[in-house]
């Protein structure tokens, strides 16, 4: 691949030796605290109407429908106008519901929960069936673990969504889960930064940074990502002149290990695993003393981590589906313990190119 440099003022930045862990106190030095919406991290009951065919067929990126949110106001329904669209690639063309954008004028939102929130992303399950509601908990549950290993992170919420699907004169109702995402600008509000467009070298994006994205990719079991092509990540570059990545769309992880999911071959590059559910490292090699600051950070962290997977419980309607995400993210930390698995699973597997 042809590398993308970025201006070379920009590769004098300095490279911060303390824990991201530590770093979460950050965001009340920042200029734009966590809106009203995502404070509040209870089940918000919203209702929607639309069609999926039409979704589809009609929107692009550019083209957006136009729609209505009914929300609970204490009680009571409310709603508020909002264009929307399909987004995403795989799921848009393979999914029943794609997940979609929502667009939210700054009039309309003002004095409501929304206001803040110029553009949200609505994350959908795939297929019409009660049995695959939980892959949205385990989805879910990767971005609030993700909040325990970066500062640097979307804000999420859970939602119960009944959906009303209008199929010409007929309409059919769905009761879905599904969660909100807040837009890049408000990360980088948040931390005084701003998003980047175009590539940058992993190489040349901050090492700390890195290896804990990479980290949790491996622990997730993700590779349906590329931080050299922005693919299922963002880039934000920060006051202090670091490139961090910032990942998100889990659902091809071996975490969720939906029926759909595939293995990833990101830039038709073929990955030496059969199944999601086989672990992968696909960090790019650096410092090992940095590797090892990272891996301990994850380690001391391993408490707080399976907290946030044992309070998501209740979400599950399957507990089954419950003890073998958790099985999944706690066999993460015996490869983080053992200094042979650590090896050969991590250090020996971090890529050149």
């Amino acid at each position: 691949m042809k590398k993308q440099t970025i201006f070379p003022f920009l590769l004098l930045y300095l490279f911060a030796t303390s824990s991201l862990f530590s770093q979460a106190a950050e965001s009340t030095q920042a200029k734009e605290e966590v809106t009203t919406l995502f404070k509040d991290q209870s089940v918000l009951p919203l209702k929607m109407s639309f069609s999926n065919k039409e979704m589809k067929r009609e929107t692009n990126d550019s083209t957006y429908l136009l729609s209505h949110i009914y929300y609970d106001n204490g009680g009571q329904w409310d709603s508020i106008g909002v264009k929307i669209r399909a987004r995403g690639n795989y799921r848009r063309s393979h999914c029943y519901f794609p997940p979609i954008k929502v667009k939210i004028k700054k009039s309309v939102a003002k004095g409501t929960i929304f206001e803040g929130n110029k553009e949200l992303k609505v994350v959908l399950p795939c297929v019409a069936s009660q049995a695959t509601l939980d892959n949205i908990v385990k989805e879910y549950m990767a971005y609030k673990i993700f909040e325990v290993i970066s500062p640097y992170h979307y804000k999420t919420r859970m939602v119960d969504i009944e959906f009303t699907e209008l199929k010409g004169k007929k309409s059919k109702t769905h009761q879905l889960k599904a969660f909100l995402i807040e837009d890049i600008d408000r990360i980088a509000a948040r931390h005084n930064a701003r998003k980047m467009k175009r590539s940058v070298h992993p190489l040349q994006q901050d090492d700390e940074c890195s290896i804990q994205n990479d980290f949790f990719q491996y622990m997730i079991g993700n590779t349906d990502f590329s931080v050299a092509y922005q693919h299922n990540q963002k880039l934000l570059f920060t006051e202090d002149n670091k490139c961090l990545p910032i990942p998100y769309d889990f659902d091809m992880s071996g975490l969720v290990d939906a029926s759909y999911a595939v293995v990833s071959q990101v830039q038709n590059e073929v990955l030496s695993i059969e199944s999601v559910t086989d672990r992968l490292y696909r960090g790019f090699k650096r410092d090992e003393a940095t590797y090892q600051m990272v891996r301990k950070q994850f380690q001391d962290n391993k408490a707080e981590i399976l907290a946030v997977v044992d309070d998501l419980a209740p979400l599950f309607d399957n507990d089954a589906e419950f003890r073998v995400a958790k099985k999944f993210i706690s066999d993460f930390f015996v490869v983080m313990a053992n200094d042979s698995k650590f090896d050969s699973e991590i250090l020996k597997k971090a890529r050149i190119k």
